[in-house]
């Protein structure tokens, strides 16, 4: 890291089952010396499941990176006038949001904080995580593999046998490919084998 702190927006959309995972890699860029910019989409920051509260992650968010969460449009909206970050990563990344960023649709805080930030031409990195990636979340993927200043987590299928068109990204290797990202690099491979 530099002696000035890469400033990483951290946005969280609707995969819940992944919830626990980005939080603890909140946890881990925070300790890194990334200042944070936490985004929650609608879903996130306002729907219940069997895999938790929405406040209590959150309250969660928001203790690890130190501000309040921006959880609306119009929190979100300022990010790239104001020039207030250098990467921008969703962790997880929905297929609903897959499609919303290739199509350039801007309908929630987290779309709204990519499209902020891409005003300046800077990375954005997605970690994605869809049980339908390999069907038809497939152009979308394929349509943002190809686009430039994206960035992708390297994912792999989680259970090919049960569900065969789904992926996910290694959370664990959001470290090393935002430091690609940043020095305009895509880890690689993108595509990993089934974990064993």
């Amino acid at each position: 890291m530099n002696d000035k702190p890469v400033r990483l927006g951290f946005c969280l959309t609707g995969s819940f089952c992944t919830f626990e995972a980005a939080l603890r890699q909140m946890a881990r860029c925070r300790e890194l010396g990334y200042e944070l910019v936490p985004v929650f989409s609608y879903h996130a920051a306002t729907l219940d499941t069997r895999f938790g509260k929405a406040e209590d992650f959150l309250r969660r968010a928001a203790e690890i990176a130190g501000r309040p969460v921006i959880t609306t449009i119009q929190e979100a909206e300022p990010i790239g006038p104001g020039d207030l970050t250098d990467l921008m990563l969703v962790a997880p990344c929905t297929g609903n949001t897959l499609a919303k960023l290739n199509l350039a649709i801007t309908d929630t805080p987290v779309t709204m904080a990519v499209k902020s930030h891409l005003r300046r031409g800077r990375p954005v990195i997605l970690a994605v995580s869809t049980n339908d990636a390999l069907k038809g979340t497939a152009r979308n993927l394929g349509g943002l593999l190809a686009r430039e200043h994206f960035y992708f987590v390297p994912f792999r299928q989680d259970a090919p046998n049960g569900k065969p068109a789904s992926l996910v990204a290694d959370f664990q290797q959001i470290p090393e490919t935002l430091e690609a990202a940043l020095a305009g690099r895509q880890i690689q491979p993108v595509m990993l084998g089934p974990a064993s």
